[in-house]
């Protein structure tokens, strides 16, 4: 049996334990009213964990990324909304990383480090209703972006636009989210993922510095900078894991507890009904398949941010494809123990006060985002054919 990793009441994984406890207790009621939840955000600036993914070096934390992975799992089991926007700051911070000079990166971690800065996200290449245009030593942004997911409330941004003097080229930005001409707009009013915030923002005539533009490398240009992708997946598997470890967790509490067996199941207890502890048995499974495949990513993404420059094409074909069946398998079992929660627990569980469908909801929207179609296609053209996925915002 493997052990637990001993830990000490300072350690990250118990911070985050703490601060999920008190998250659960207000979870339900928030998703209910949606919004920005600014009491928790502010809980985890004071908690020191936005600087988590951040090396020593820079007043981080200096966590790999499997224990930052492992933190956002942890919070999704009791609110995925606060896991979302929490996973999406160490993106932000990834982005700057692979995407930008040590002259750019450096200054900003370390000011994310002293300063608790909350990072959003306004990227979104899909939407290209937001162009760059060119002028001596800056560029202007105007337009739309949509799911700007943890914008409300942030210090900083990740933004995008298109570059009209450039054919079209991606150009992202790393720029306050005060900035004079971006306005929040507070529009996000989905059935799930109620508190990440991801509605749109507007950017009228925005100024943007030369030097916060992420230009060297850039977007994608290398083996290393196209980690960022796979972040990101990799960031929804331990989401979606967390949700369908909540959803069970929650659904063994009440069974255990409250159920009550059906009438012709000829047993006292709902835990002793035959179809109860099948199903429980079917969801065991699957979620050790899921944890399985999630830990064996995260390792393999650590082994590939630590080659840094010198990772191989082969060696992020194989971690791509490697993320892409952990986010398939966390897709469909987390799906179905979500949906089949209310088989083991009956009617009365679905009362509105314990919004236990919330679970379904958070994990249905979110998957919608990225097609899991798209990537079993993926892992269908390597099997067959053994073609590596290319590299690009969704894979």
């Amino acid at each position: 049996m493997k052990e637990s990793p001993v830990t000490t009441p300072n350690d990250p994984l118990q911070i985050a334990r703490r601060l999920a406890a008190g998250f659960a207790t207000t979870a339900a009621e928030r998703d209910e009213r949606g919004g920005t939840p600014k009491a928790e955000r502010d809980a985890l600036r004071d908690s020191g964990l936005l600087a988590l993914s951040i090396p020593r070096e820079f007043g981080g934390m200096g966590a790999s990324w499997s224990e930052a992975l492992n933190i956002v799992r942890e919070f999704a089991k009791v609110d995925s909304s606060i896991a979302h926007v929490f996973g999406f700051q160490h993106l932000m911070l990834a982005t700057v990383r692979l995407f930008a000079r040590p002259d750019q990166w450096q200054p900003l971690l370390e000011q994310t480090a002293r300063k608790n800065w909350f990072w959003g996200n306004a990227l979104n290449p899909l939407d290209t209703r937001t162009i760059a245009t060119r002028f001596d030593g800056w560029r202007e942004f105007s337009g739309t972006k949509s799911f700007c997911s943890g914008s409300s409330d942030s210090d900083m941004l990740i933004a995008s636009a298109l570059d009209e003097s450039a054919s079209g080229k991606l150009l992202i930005a790393a720029i306050p989210t005060d900035r004079i001409g971006i306005t929040l707009h507070g529009d996000w009013n989905n059935m799930g993922q109620r508190q990440t915030d991801s509605g749109s923002a507007s950017f009228e005539r925005v100024r943007v510095e030369e030097n916060e533009l992420l230009l060297d490398p850039g977007p994608l240009s290398t083996h290393f900078s196209s980690l960022r992708p796979l972040l990101a997946q990799l960031t929804f598997v331990n989401l979606f894991l967390g949700i369908a470890e909540g959803a069970f967790e929650q659904a063994r509490d009440y069974t255990v507890n409250e159920a009550r067996p059906w009438f012709k199941a000829d047993v006292s207890k709902a835990v002793d009904d035959p179809y109860v502890l099948a199903h429980y048995g079917e969801f065991w499974a699957g979620l050790e398949a899921v944890r399985a495949l999630a830990e064996r990513a995260n390792t393999r993404f650590d082994h590939a941010w630590n080659k840094a420059e010198d990772l191989e094409a082969e060696e992020r074909a194989q971690l791509a494809l490697a993320i892409g069946s952990a986010k398939v398998y966390a897709t469909r079992i987390g799906l179905d123990v979500c949906n089949r929660l209310f088989e083991v627990t009956g009617a009365r569980a679905t009362n509105a006060s314990r919004r236990f469908d919330r679970y379904w909801r958070n994990l249905r929207t979110q998957t919608l985002h990225d097609p899991v179609d798209y990537r079993i296609r993926e892992l269908g053209e390597w099997a067959l054919k053994q073609t590596p996925p290319t590299p690009s915002f969704y894979s």
